[in-house]
């Protein structure tokens, strides 16, 4: 059996065994890494509030939903995963970087992507919870705090949107509920007939272009 062959800077490579097993590990942990740490979050909380806003219960479809989000997630995270390729795994695999450095070089992109996203209050709260020292500057920032408080700001802001989107088909919910009840309509569900009213006006406004549009554009 062949021994590990030196990395410079970094100690033996990992034999094939343990690199399988690990990549295997991360295959299995990637579906909560991409839920995590892209805006992927973001992008399906806004799509489900605006499923429940509209009131049409399972159209679109969650695998619709889920799908949306994932293309869309792809198109904004490219610029940043081939950044992230580029200088800390291609150097790697050829020799050129230790481990240690391969992975501190190839996460610097993503550290700028969390840090752009997350909110300054979250980070000194995990740093508060984690009693961990203040750093001097954002770049010191280490992972295990960037990517809980990004969770917590993407939280916030999918929230938050979500809401907004609500306002104009919460007025139109209240309009028809108001009517059917003053025509003495109480058995009939105000749901019923208000749900074609906010499907038309979704559609008149072009609301897939404008919500998505102004979705990813906040993102990029």
């Amino acid at each position: 059996m062949k021994p590990p062959i030196p990395v410079p800077g970094g100690g033996p490579a990992l034999s094939s065994a343990v690199e399988i097993v690990l990549w295997l590990t991360l295959l299995t942990l990637l579906p909560a890494i991409i839920m995590s740490i892209t805006p992927f979050l973001r992008i399906t909380l806004v799509l489900h509030f605006l499923r429940q806003a509209l009131g049409t219960q399972t159209a679109p479809s969650n695998q619709l939903l889920v799908g949306m989000a994932l293309f869309f997630t792809v198109l904004l995270m490219q610029p940043t995963a081939r950044e992230m390729y580029t200088r800390g795994w291609l150097p790697y695999e050829a020799g050129k970087l230790g481990r240690a450095e391969a992975w501190e070089q190839g996460t610097q992109p993503l550290r700028r992507h969390l840090l752009r996203f997350a909110r300054e209050k979250d980070i000194a709260l995990l740093i508060e919870i984690g009693k961990r020292e203040r750093p001097n500057r954002p770049d010191d920032v280490g992972l295990d705090v960037l990517v809980p408080a990004y969770v917590l700001s993407e939280l916030k802001a999918g929230f938050q949107i979500g809401a907004v989107l609500f306002l104009p088909f919460l007025v139109i919910d209240l309009v028809v509920a108001s009517i059917t009840l003053s025509m003495g309509m109480v058995q009939l569900p105000p749901v019923m007939v208000s749900a074609p009213f906010k499907i038309l006006l979704f559609v008149l406004v072009d609301g897939w272009t404008l919500v998505i549009g102004s979705l990813l554009k906040g993102l990029s």
